[in-house]
């Protein structure tokens, strides 16, 4: 889809969330400014969380974010090596029961299978290309 706004993307991560279950994990590529954290805010909204709560865990790696019926997990890579990535513990966090979202997936350690890939790219100014692709 192309988004034409940040609401937009908010609104692809809603309709998103809709198909997730326990357990999944999505992945989620592109530069920096393509819109991924808009992205979270709107698999958050989706999941019953508070989208006003999501904020960039550059510098706290992992937020958590409780729904209604999920737990949201969002983990931002951005400022680790695969090495460092390795020692947070994904591997449990992404076995449980709850949806964990990851920016720069690039960085982990070793690819997830199974996981539903989201590609953000800056198609212009005010415009984003989002790619879904599910398992």
């Amino acid at each position: 889809m192309i988004s034409r706004s940040e609401e937009d993307t908010v609104e692809a991560g809603r309709q998103l969330a809709a198909k997730l279950r326990p357990g999944d994990v999505v992945l989620l590529s592109g530069p920096l400014g393509a819109g991924k954290t808009a992205f979270v805010r709107g698999l958050a909204l989706g999941l019953g969380a508070n989208p006003a709560d999501v904020t960039s865990p550059t510098f706290t790696l992992i937020q958590e974010y409780r729904g209604a019926g999920s737990t949201l997990y969002h983990v931002d890579l951005y400022r680790l090596e695969p090495h460092e990535a390795d020692d947070l513990g994904l591997d449990e966090l992404m076995s449980g029961a709850a949806i964990v979202a990851v920016e720069w997936p690039e960085r982990l350690p070793r690819p997830i299978q199974g996981a539903v890939r989201v590609e953000l790219a800056i198609a212009g100014e005010t415009e984003r290309r989002v790619d879904v692709t599910q398992p």
